[in-house]
C-alpha cells in the first residue's frame, strides 16, 4: 500500500531578476511562481507552475529512490531543459570503492524508512518495488533506447516507484518497454549503441567527478542527492555564494587525519 502522505497547504513565490537572468550561460531564465494546493487523500498538486529553463545535467539511476524523489521535486518546480543522463550507480560505487546504502543492513533499513517518511511528508506517491536493490540495467537500457526524454524517464520512474512494479523478469521488462513505446524489448536491450551510450554516460559522470546519484551538475558544480535540491535552486538564483571566501576555504581545507584504507582514490588506482 502507498504511504499515506501528510496534508498541508504551502505557497512560495520566487522572482528571478537582475542582469544575470537570461544572460548567456545563466542557469535559470525568466520569472516563476510556485503554488501548492491540496486535494483529497493528502496528495498535493502544483497549481500553475510555469516552466523554467535550466542548463544543467542530471545523472540518475532508477534503482535509487532518492532519484525518484528528486525527479518529482524537479517536476513540481517546473524545471525544463535538463540534460538527462541515465548512469549505472553500481559502476560509480565500484569506481570510488564505496558500498551502496542498501549494502549495509542497518543503513538499508534506515534508508527505506527515511525515503517513505520523506515521500509522505512531501505528498509524493511512493510504492517500493517487490524487491530492492534490483538490477537496474534493463530499465536503464530501455530508457536510453527510447531516447531518455523527460516523458520516458517519468514513465520508468512511475513504473518502478509509483506503481511498485519490478523489472526483473522478461514479461516485466516487456511491459515497461511497451509503456515507453518499445515493441521488441530484447532487441532494444541488445543494441550496441544503447550499451555504448550508457558507457559514455558513465564516462561523462566520472569526468565531472560524479560519485553518486542523483546528481545535478551546473557550471561544473555538483549538487548530490535529493536533499541538495534547495541548494541547487539557491545556486541558480545566486551563483556567487558558492564562490565566496568561506566556501573557497572549505575547498582548500586540509586533511588532519586519514583512516587506514580511506582516501585511496578510484578503484583503478588501487592494487
Amino acid at each position: 500500500m502507498p504511504i499515506a502522505p501528510f496534508c498541508w497547504r504551502r505557497a512560495r513565490t520566487v522572482v528571478a531578476s537582475g542582469p544575470e537572468w537570461g544572460a548567456p550561460g545563466a542557469g535559470l531564465q525568466g520569472e516563476w511562481r510556485l503554488q501548492w494546493s491540496g486535494r483529497r487523500g493528502g496528495q498535493r498538486r502544483p497549481s500553475r507552475v510555469p516552466s523554467m529553463h535550466v542548463e544543467a545535467t542530471w545523472y540518475f539511476d532508477v534503482v535509487s529512490p532518492f532519484a525518484y524523489l528528486q525527479w518529482r521535486r524537479l517536476q513540481r518546480l517546473g524545471i525544463e531543459g535538463l540534460l538527462l543522463r541515465p548512469v549505472l550507480f553500481a559502476a560509480l560505487l565500484d569506481h570510488a570503492g564505496h558500498k551502496g546504502p542498501a549494502e549495509i543492513p542497518a543503513k538499508r533499513r534506515f534508508t527505506y524508512r527515511q525515503v517513505a517518511w520523506r515521500a509522505a511528508r512531501d505528498g509524493i506517491a511512493l510504492v517500493f518495488p517487490p524487491a530492492h536493490p534490483f538490477n537496474p540495467l534493463p530499465a536503464l537500457r530501455l530508457c536510453v533506447a527510447a531516447g531518455a526524454t523527460a516523458d520516458v524517464v517519468d514513465a520508468v520512474f512511475r513504473w518502478i516507484w509509483e506503481e511498485g512494479r519490478a523489472v526483473r523478469h522478461p514479461d516485466e521488462i516487456a511491459g515497461l518497454a511497451r509503456r515507453i513505446g518499445i515493441v521488441d524489448a530484447p532487441a532494444a536491450l541488445a543494441q550496441p549503441w544503447v550499451k555504448q551510450a550508457l558507457r559514455e554516460n558513465l564516462a561523462h559522470a566520472l569526468r565531472e567527478e560524479v560519485f553518486g546519484v542523483p546528481t545535478l551538475v551546473c557550471r561544473g558544480e555538483l549538487f548530490w542527492g535529493d536533499d541538495a535540491t534547495p541548494m541547487f535552486m539557491d545556486y541558480l538564483r545566486d551563483p556567487g555564494w558558492l564562490h565566496s571566501e568561506g566556501m573557497q576555504r572549505l575547498s582548500r581545507l586540509p586533511v588532519a587525519a586519514v583512516r587506514p584504507g580511506a582516501l585511496r582514490g578510484p578503484a583503478s588506482d588501487r592494487r
